[in-house]
């Protein structure tokens, strides 16, 4: 049972056009030194109640959100691995994985697991929030519940998220995830190995990304030193870092050579 009249709020919504809240806050496709990616922020609403994925919809489009949603919670893990949302809202009890077992799932993602969840319950008994929060929750909202508090929740949980992630040092493009303070490097999910100097590479050129970094400044800051002759060498740690990070390393699409300069770091898109 709901707390709201849901039909009025989404009176409204179809009047918004879908192009009118991705002007939203100063973004970069670096990723996460700032806690949009260019477009509105996507929420996965996870929930089997028809009604209550409805208006929160509504609430959330308003409060300028891109909505995604699901209604069982193994479907919620294949949306979530494919579009990476900035949030999940889900619900504790689901058919198939339940809420408990859809978090702890997104916890051990290494791309995922840092993803903010804000958990909706309709039980009362302090021992599921407990366990909620224990095994990864952020948050967590009793139902039946004012959607604005949901919307409000929402941000404060994204604000929390943006100041973590800043801290944390994490660069992301594409399928790309690279940690600074772990020197770790994820592609689509998985761990690879980087040598010292190909991590060095790669985080120089994620840092300035579109911009023609020259061959002699690029060995500086990934290597120290530059002097005449150290071209070559350059150039096979990047084809070397090609191998590890491109789909095609023949045509990549992340590190391009710009001949008789040096390189250019481009993001994929998504």
């Amino acid at each position: 049972m709901l707390a709201w009249d849901s039909g009025e709020i989404l009176k409204t919504v179809p009047m918004l056009s879908k192009w009118a809240y991705l002007a939203g806050p100063l973004s970069s496709w670096q990723g996460r030194f700032v806690y949009t990616r260019g477009m509105a922020q996507r929420i996965l609403l996870v929930d089997d109640d028809a009604s209550i994925i409805k208006a929160l919809r509504g609430y959330l489009e308003l409060g300028g959100f891109e909505v995604l949603e699901a209604g069982e919670g193994e479907a919620a893990l294949s949306l979530a691995r494919s579009v990476e949302p900035d949030l999940l809202i889900l619900d504790l009890m689901l058919p198939g994985k339940d809420g408990f077992e859809v978090t702890r799932a997104i916890r051990a993602d290494p791309v995922l697991s840092l993803t903010p969840i804000l958990m909706l319950t309709a039980r009362v008994d302090d021992v599921d929030k407990i366990v909620g929060l224990e095994i990864g929750a952020d948050d967590y909202v009793t139902k039946p519940f004012n959607p604005r508090e949901v919307v409000a929740r929402v941000k404060a949980l994204l604000r929390r998220s943006a100041a973590r992630d800043l801290a944390r040092r994490v660069l992301e493009a594409g399928d790309l995830v690279l940690d600074l303070d772990r020197r770790e490097l994820f592609v689509k999910g998985e761990a690879l190995c980087l040598t010292r100097t190909e991590f060095n590479i790669l985080e120089a050129l994620m840092r300035n990304p579109g911009y023609v970094m020259p061959r002699d400044q690029l060995l500086e800051k990934a290597m120290g030193y530059a002097y005449e002759g150290l071209g070559r060498t350059l150039d096979t740690h990047v084809r070397n870092l090609r191998k590890k990070i491109e789909a095609d390393p023949e045509n990549p699409a992340y590190v391009r050579t710009v001949y008789g300069i040096g390189y250019r770091f481009m993001g994929a898109e998504r």
